[in-house]
This record gives C-alpha cells, sequence and structure tokens, in this order.
C-alpha cells in the first residue's frame, strides 16, 4: 500500500492532521493565530540552515521555531513591545533572514513552492514514520500538559493559585508547536500549515460541548479535509496543499449552515441526561 503514492499522501496527511487538531484548538481559545504565522516563517530559516550545514530538514525547522519561541517568551518579559508587535518583528525578520540565506546559497536549487505550499505527493515511508512518531509524542505531551495548559488558557491567575505552573506549561506547548510546524511542513508548507491548525478547529467549535469534544472534532474535520483535498487535487489536477486548505475553508463554510446549527442542537441535547 505504500508503494503507492498517493495512499503515502493519504496516510501522512491524517497523521498531521490529527496532531494539527487539538494544538489547533488551543491556538484557536488563546488566540494565537498570528503565532502560528510566526513560526510557520521562521520555518523557512530553519530549512536555509539545513541546506546551509547540510542536516536534517526537519530538525533544523524544530530548532529555529524552538529558538524563536523562547525568543517570544523573553521579549514578552523584557521588551516594552505588546505580544502582537513582538510576533510581526520575529516573523518577518526569520523570513526575511531566511530567504536572504538562501539567496546567498547559489549551489542550491531547491523547489521554492513546494516549501511555500507543500508537497504532499512526495512524502516517503521516512516521512511517514517521521509524523507519526513525532505526532505520537506531541499528542502525548499535550495529555500531560492538559490540565495546566487549559487552566491557564481559561485564567493565567486562577492557574498560579492552583499551583499548576502556566508558564512550564506554555514553554511545552510552544515546543509541541515548533515540533508540529516542523513535521507538518512538507505537507501543507510554510504558508499554509496556520491553516490547517485554525479552520478544522474553528469548524469543530459550534458541534463541542467541551474542550476535549471539540479537540477530538477538530482532528477528524482535519482528516476530512485531508481526503477531501488530495481526492480533488487527484480530480481536478489541482495543487495538494492548497487543496487541502480550502477543503477545510469548505468544512468551515457548511458547519455555518442551518442544517449543521441543527445538529449541533441535537447532539448538545444528547449530551443532557433525559433530554
Amino acid at each position: 500500500m505504500l508503494d503507492d503514492f498517493f495512499s503515502r499522501a493519504i496516510i501522512a496527511g491524517i497523521g498531521v492532521a490529527l496532531v494539527a487538531g487539538p494544538m489547533g484548538c488551543f491556538i484557536v481559545w488563546r488566540r494565537l493565530a498570528y503565532f502560528g504565522d510566526t513560526l510557520a516563517h521562521a520555518a523557512l530559516l530553519g530549512v536555509a540552515l539545513a541546506f546551509l550545514f547540510e542536516v536534517n530538514t526537519t530538525l533544523a525547522v524544530f530548532a529555529v521555531s524552538a529558538v524563536v519561541s523562547i525568543a517570544l517568551l523573553l521579549l514578552q518579559k523584557r521588551a516594552s513591545l505588546s505580544s502582537d508587535a513582538l510576533l510581526g518583528l520575529l516573523s518577518h525578520s526569520a523570513l526575511a533572514l531566511g530567504l536572504v540565506v538562501l539567496a546567498f546559497m547559489t549551489w542550491v536549487r531547491m523547489d521554492l513552492m513546494g516549501l511555500l505550499f507543500g508537497d504532499i505527493l512526495a512524502v516517503s515511508k521516512i516521512d511517514i514514520a517521521l509524523i507519526y512518531a513525532g505526532g505520537l509524542a506531541v499528542l502525548t505531551v499535550l495529555c500531560f500538559i492538559w490540565k495546566p495548559l487549559f487552566a491557564a488558557t481559561v485564567s493565567r491567575e486562577l492557574a498560579e493559585a492552583e499551583g499548576l505552573h502556566p508558564d512550564r506549561a506554555n514553554v511545552i506547548f510552544m515546543l509541541l508547536m515548533a515540533t508540529v510546524i516542523a513535521i507538518a511542513m512538507k505537507i501543507v508548507g510554510v504558508l499554509l500549515i496556520t491553516a490547517l491548525l485554525i479552520i478544522p478547529a474553528a469548524a469543530a467549535r459550534k458541534f463541542a460541548s467541551g474542550p476535549e469534544q471539540m479537540a477530538v472534532i477538530a482532528s477528524l474535520f482535519g482528516v476530512a479535509a485531508v481526503a477531501g483535498g488530495l481526492f480533488g487535487s487527484l480530480e481536478w489536477d489541482t495543487p495538494s496543499g492548497p487543496s487541502i486548505v480550502v477543503a477545510a475553508v469548505f468544512l468551515f463554510v457548511v458547519s455555518l449552515s442551518p442544517l449543521s446549527t441543527w445538529i449541533a442542537r441535537r447532539l448538545s441535547k444528547q449530551e443532557v441526561p433525559g433530554a
């Protein structure tokens, strides 16, 4: 089965969607969409450094994303700028520096469009193993920090009062985001990673009666977007990465329809005993 490029793409996309769902929920809850963009832009610098020092691309992207995450935490404590200004500074600085480094490496030939928008149809068995191993690690760690992270999302002061160490949970969450960016980059590209994180989670919000349920539904919507986008790409010969995002947008639009509202109400009634 894995010898077929389309089957490999489906398997890899499902792996990324299962991880992106729960992580995307925290992005939505915490209003950190720009943070996701910042890490995605930093991924380009990671790719450039990987070519420069001849190291693994995924590891280089993770390292750069992790450094940017820690830099954001340090600047938030010491700088007088707002968080969105700091994110803009880090995002565009990393993106510009990555492009400059690539421009100097004239001996390197790379598919910039594939880097920006993904090349899921070119994933290998090793890529799939990396996606699932990294995804399992991310979900395992997320389960351990779920309570303090969610508590800090609702009320940082309450989380501190209960001794849940919200600062530690925030650092771990940012490192998990760096991991997701690194393993998802080949699927949808650095410019579309944030969309895969946010859109399924936003579509799932209406149907969920609790945070855990929303995380599961977001993963299912992400899987549906991957499958729909890839089959649509195969049918109409469109770019695979953008097609996945378009399928996710379609699911979000459908979630706004009256039928979806009726389904959501029925689901919420089933959660109440005797309803």
